[in-house]
């Protein structure tokens, strides 16, 4: 195996290992049996501040229509999201973010963030803003592939 072969496989096999490790520890510590891909998309509607269709979540997420439609599912009946018929085209709905989906979302940060933090006060800040610069660019690369 050439170096830049192994080079690749330990760069990879190292996010895959931080990324399950990661998500491990972000799911312990979700309230209320939060799943990360909830959090994910109240974060998304939180930020945006506007409504999104399924499809555009979906999109933004890089996973099927049907599973973001079991995940929407699953928010709603928690009463975390409200879904809604679009008035100027009645094929499509409408997400939007609920007072208790804002909660809950408020919520989970305020239990994650103290893990981010301290990851991040282990790594140090110099450590971490010198690998974001690569980590955006592999990430770009694997988004137009």
């Amino acid at each position: 195996m050439s170096d830049s072969n192994s080079l690749a496989i330990s760069l990879f096999s190292e996010l895959l290992t931080a990324d399950q490790l990661m998500r491990a520890r972000l799911t312990k510590a979700m309230p209320n049996r939060m799943e990360i891909s909830h959090f994910s998309v109240l974060n998304q509607l939180s930020r945006a501040g506007a409504e999104r269709t399924p499809a555009q979540l979906a999109r933004s997420f890089h996973v099927t229509r049907g599973a973001m439609t079991n995940t929407l599912a699953k928010l709603e009946t928690a009463g975390y999201v409200h879904i809604r018929p679009d008035w100027d085209d009645a094929r499509r709905k409408l997400v939007s973010i609920s007072p208790a989906g804002a909660r809950a979302h408020e919520a989970a940060l305020a239990a994650i963030t103290p893990l981010i933090t301290e990851m991040v006060d282990d790594l140090g800040e110099a450590k971490i803003r010198a690998a974001l610069p690569v980590l955006r660019e592999l990430r770009v690369k694997l988004d137009e592939g």
